[in-house]
């Protein structure tokens, strides 16, 4: 939502305590969104069929609709008979200041399904991807992904905030790739104590994402590769760019792509992201998008990723 105002204005310093404030709005826009539900939909556009698992409620039927369309399985979300979708609401200002509230809502009930149910139910996993969900459901299923021998993503990404030193390495511990961006890769540092040796001895792979400077990926004996950005061609919004990359990285690694590419196709789904007003409002042009490929990273670069896109 849009206030044509200023929060500043509006909110007196001495009488805070007794606020009681309504904003009448501008417009009302409702985006399609959730760390799931934007990965889930960017790898099913780039020819995946990502199995989506959650927690949603009873709400969630066009939303279910919409991602199915996009090629996504939602056969393993679980529906609550008690709560809503989770959702966050925000109300932006003129001078781009915010208030904002986010539901959990149904999402805490994630910590009630099983991924071990999933596979005995003939679910096939070739990895997991654990991303911000219910800290509970997060712990759940990284251990169940541990003695169950599947491999699994770590990218606790938002919830580093509020979990303890002790949970947040028990969600690494074992991954085979560690997804952060900047800021939550120190934030890992500084909460579990460990320090990047000790990490890289306990995951597979890391890979940083550096906002406009592009991302890092290091090996567990310390091999970095560095990969730059897609230039923008313009900036509109940068919620669910991170989403995105994952998506873009994972389906070069599941087609057979080296980190470099692998990086080079996740950074062409994050500027695609970024250039829209939604993190699921972006479609892929392939010959746009190979066309950007080669001119970010050549034309050999642009062959071999091309060769896997749909």
């Amino acid at each position: 939502m849009r206030f044509p105002g200023k929060f500043s204005q509006l909110l007196l310093a001495d009488k805070l305590e007794h606020v009681s404030l309504s904003f009448l709005v501008d417009d009302l826009v409702v985006r399609h969104g959730g760390v799931g539900g934007n990965i889930a939909y960017a790898l099913g556009l780039l020819g995946g069929s990502p199995l989506l698992i959650g927690a949603v409620g009873e709400d969630f039927a066009e939303y279910r609709s919409w991602l199915e369309k996009a090629g996504v399985d939602c056969g393993a979300v679980r529906t609550s008979d008690r709560a809503h979708t989770a959702r966050f609401l925000c109300t932006t200002d003129d001078d781009m200041a915010q208030i904002a509230s986010f539901y959990p809502g149904a999402m805490s009930e994630a910590r009630e399904i099983s991924i071990s149910d999933l596979l005995d139910a003939g679910h096939d996993f070739g990895s997991v991807v654990i991303g911000a969900n219910d800290p509970d459901a997060m712990l759940r299923h990284t251990e169940e992904c541990r003695s169950r021998g599947i491999p699994f993503i770590a990218d606790p990404s938002q919830q580093l905030a509020r979990m303890d030193g002790g949970d947040a390495a028990k969600l690494i511990e074992g991954a085979a790739l560690l997804f952060t961006n900047e800021y939550e890769w120190a934030l890992l540092l500084q909460k579990t104590g460990l320090t990047e040796d000790d990490i890289r001895a306990r995951v597979g792979m890391r890979v940083t994402t550096l906002g406009p400077k592009g991302v890092d990926i290091v090996e567990s004996d310390g091999a970095t590769v560095h990969v730059d950005v897609v230039p923008e061609r313009h900036r509109t919004d940068p919620t669910g760019v991170g989403d995105g990359f994952r998506a873009g990285f994972l389906t070069g690694r599941n087609a057979g792509l080296s980190l470099e590419r692998s990086a080079q196709l996740g950074c062409l789904v994050a500027v695609l992201v970024l250039e829209n007003d939604a993190p699921q409002g972006w479609t892929l042009d392939r010959t746009d998008g190979v066309a950007r490929l080669a001119d970010a990273y050549g034309q050999q670069a642009a062959d071999e990723i091309g060769a896997i896109l749909p």
